[in-house]
């Protein structure tokens, strides 16, 4: 389906980040936890597309993302790869799990979530074990599992010792996606480094490593949403201590990926969600203060010890924050969130267009993608294009992950459209 151009996959996802117009639209999908696609809605595409070979994967059990296989890949003409793919490549590294949407499913090994009278789905710490800490459940009918366990929702501690340890216990990490599901192994840095440039040596397409480094959303992670957004007000030095602790832990992981991989991989991801559909979580003289500085001496760190561009994903509406979080050093923002409010494509394109690559907002998964019909879509799409693909800075992928409800036949219409419109 997708269109050959002249540029390498890599070639064209590098041209975008520059600012410079490539031969054609340079195109994601399942390069982060942030710009893939469902479980549900995957096993859909490869039904309509009737591919009955390969497996059906859950990579990222929280969000039951789906890791997309090669046939898909290609199919659509996808530049980007996430390193942690090269991890958990054995049939022996999965086990079938059938969905309560009626579907099996492959689930990573070592993931046992325990089902409820409810029907629901929980998480135990340690791995199955229902007499251990619940960190997770999945609602019967839901498709994403919520975090239950917040260590520090009565109170900060005296001290940070035990920050590793309770991180661990959160879901995102407690049953983190690959590569970091291996990050307890000792040789896991020298894996990390060889399956990277194993990959590059074989595959064209630009290389992604997700690296988290959260700021705010630890916080939220670790005190509750509610409990975190107070304490940005009110318990200013409490924040403060902590995202200091984070510092130190974060700078220690960036300066291990850095050496492993900071010379093959060509996109380093961050994530801390800033916004809100009516705005930031937090004014801009907030952000500035706490989080700014922070955010950037990792981009810094990035910059000055490795060849990979920044690339942030933080959902909402931050246009109120994007003068700053360009000047803190990110070079690429995710998951440009159109719908939300002060977000509109032609104002974010004129008025930071230059100095920010869009990777996103290529196709609204909130109102378009999942409702309308296939000529519908493909009208939606062709206007995004028109808009953020002129002069580069743009990498096509929908807002956030296609999730359970969109049809295959529009996930198809939309990727017609970016061989009809996105280029030669």
């Amino acid at each position: 389906m997708a269109k050959k151009g002249t540029m390498t996959s890599r070639d064209r996802v590098l041209a975008s980040v520059r600012h410079q117009e490539p031969d054609r639209v340079a195109v994601d999908l399942g390069g982060t936890p942030s710009s893939g696609i469902s479980t549900i809605a995957y096993d859909n595409l490869k039904r309509y597309l009737g591919i009955n070979s390969g497996h059906t994967r859950v990579y990222d059990v929280v969000q039951q993302l789906a890791q997309p296989e090669d046939e898909i890949l290609d199919r659509f003409g996808i530049d980007v790869l996430d390193i942690g793919r090269t991890f958990n490549t054995e049939d022996a590294d999965w086990q079938d799990f059938a969905l309560p949407q009626g579907i099996t499913v492959q689930f990573p090994a070592w993931f046992h979530p325990v089902q409820q009278a409810d029907g629901s789905w929980d998480a135990f710490i340690p791995d199955g074990d229902p007499s251990g800490l619940r960190i997770a459940t999945m609602p019967q009918g839901a498709s994403f599992f919520d975090q239950t366990y917040f260590p520090y929702l009565d109170g900060y501690p005296d001290d940070y010792e035990d920050l590793p340890r309770e991180m661990s216990r959160i879901h995102w990490a407690g049953l983190a996606h690959s590569p970091w599901d291996h990050a307890g192994e000792p040789d896991f840095w020298q894996q990390l480094r060889e399956r990277a440039i194993a990959l590059r040596n074989t595959s064209d397409r630009a290389l992604i490593v997700v690296a988290g480094c959260n700021l705010f959303e630890w916080g939220t992670f670790l005190r509750r949403l509610d409990n975190f957004l107070m304490d940005l007000v009110l318990e200013t030095a409490q924040v403060e201590r902590l995202l200091d602790a984070l510092m130190e832990l974060h700078l220690d992981t960036l300066e291990m990926v850095c050496e492993a991989v900071g010379d093959v991989a060509d996109i380093l991801r961050f994530g801390d969600d800033l916004g809100m559909d009516t705005g930031p979580f937090m004014a801009p003289k907030t952000y500035r203060a706490l989080f700014k500085p922070r955010h950037t001496i990792l981009c810094d760190y990035v910059h000055k010890n490795s060849q990979m561009h920044t690339f942030l994903h933080s959902c909402g509406s931050i246009y109120r924050l994007l003068p700053d979080l360009i000047e803190a050093g990110y070079d690429i923002i995710n998951p440009v969130q159109t719908g939300t409010r002060d977000m509109e494509p032609e104002r974010l394109k004129k008025e930071f267009g230059g100095d920010i690559t869009f990777w996103g907002g290529g196709a609204d998964t909130r109102h378009v993608l999942n409702r309308a019909q296939p000529k519908q879509v493909k009208d939606h799409v062709k206007s995004r294009l028109d808009i953020f693909a002129p002069g580069g800075g743009f990498v096509f992928n929908t807002v956030h992950n296609i999730l359970p409800d969109v049809p295959p036949e529009n996930i198809v219409a939309m990727y017609e459209a970016i061989d009809e419109f996105g280029g030669s």
